[in-house]
């Protein structure tokens, strides 16, 4: 899972630039499912066939990250940018990046002060991300443009995925876990529902983008599929390190997080109370998930046409949207346990609806 995960998260592609990302996925899955598609807007949404008489299912995981783009090229040939998705600008300086150029991949920082200076500066003060610029080595706007970058293209940080901690219980580290772990687990999910068709219904895997600048790519995934049931995969922030404003209600290695309630969604009490049920029975070790500081595609999935019962499951993680996002390797394989076995278990939804809970 771990090379997967890395093949991933490394990949430049920020929301509405995902052309990379997707192109992957899709030759990774395009031959085991049964239906594998991309719609105008870069969603991959892909069906492995079931039983027609049980309740069929859409799964979705985002694509995106989030990321900057090249807004200006300055003459001395720095690079003024425009985020693209939610940050905390006291992350950005000197932070390491990639710019999709035309000539591959380019390296840059966000450039900062020396240190020497700042007996001159304010400490305190925080620097707005559009009074900062990104130095690739260039001297001047001819040399910008002659190492192949333009105004707008994709920038994402330029971190690698890394595998730290304990052998016994390794955590992964890099940028883009939000949401390349989702997606990671969707594609390592393709595989083990190839068995026994006759005990689920139709599988739908939504591999969505755009969800970083408002979950824009899973407002249409479902509109066309009308599934049953629906689940989002995401990653969700702990709360687990000696910061002040910490609470200790979600704990790396602790488990998936099963999704009550966050800005976006109020989670379908048939979907929520049902994984609580199969983690239960299958010895799963879970959380409960109630944070009001984060959307999921959920919140765009359960609007849909006449509405669909939606839930979330969460892979808990440390310094999201940061260039060092980290995660629990063993929550991302109970996560996927816990997928499996709702999956399993869906027919015993079958004919139930809200006032059956």
């Amino acid at each position: 899972m771990f090379s997967l995960l890395k093949e991933l998260c490394d990949t430049i592609g920020p929301s509405g630039f995902e052309q990379n990302i997707q192109r992957k996925v899709f030759n990774l899955i395009k031959e085991e499912v049964d239906e594998c598609k991309v719609d105008p807007l870069g969603n991959i949404i892909a069906k492995m066939n079931g039983n027609s008489e049980l309740p069929s299912l859409m799964i979705a995981a985002h694509s995106d990250e989030i990321g900057f783009i090249v807004k200006k090229i300055e003459s001395n040939g720095l690079i003024r940018f425009e985020q693209v998705g939610g940050f905390d600008n006291r992350l950005l300086l000197s932070q390491p990046v990639f710019i999709k150029s035309d000539n591959g991949p380019v390296h840059g920082v966000i450039g900062t002060i020396s240190a020497h200076y700042v007996k001159w500066d304010d400490p305190k003060r925080v620097s707005n991300h559009r009074e900062l610029y990104i130095d690739i080595g260039a001297l001047n706007d001819e040399d910008v443009t002659g190492m192949g970058v333009r105004v707008g293209q994709p920038i994402s940080y330029g971190t690698e995925l890394k595998k730290v901690g304990p052998e016994n219980a390794p955590k992964a580290m890099g940028k883009a876990l939000d949401d390349r772990a989702g997606t990671a687990l969707l594609i390592d999910l393709i595989i083990k529902l190839k068995e026994d068709k006759n005990e689920r219904g139709d599988i739908y895997l939504a591999f969505t983008v755009q969800e970083e600048v408002g979950l824009r790519g899973a407002s249409v995934v479902a509109a066309k599929i009308k599934p049953d049931f629906a689940i989002a995969v995401d990653t969700t922030p702990t709360s687990d390190t000696y910061d002040v404003i910490m609470t200790g209600t979600r704990r790396l290695g602790g488990g998936p997080c099963i999704k009550f309630a966050d800005k976006s969604l109020i989670s379908h009490p048939l979907v929520s109370q049902q994984l609580l049920n199969v983690a239960k029975e299958n010895g799963i070790p879970f959380q409960e998930e109630i944070f009001m500081g984060i959307g999921t595609d959920a919140g765009a999935i359960h609007r849909t046409g006449e509405g669909i019962p939606t839930g979330g499951v969460s892979i808990p993680s440390r310094y999201t949207h940061s260039p060092h996002e980290v995660i629990d390797l063993k929550d991302l394989t109970d996560t996927g346990q816990l997928l499996l076995s709702f999956i399993t278990s869906l027919k015993q939804l079958k004919g139930r609806g809200f006032l059956d809970t």
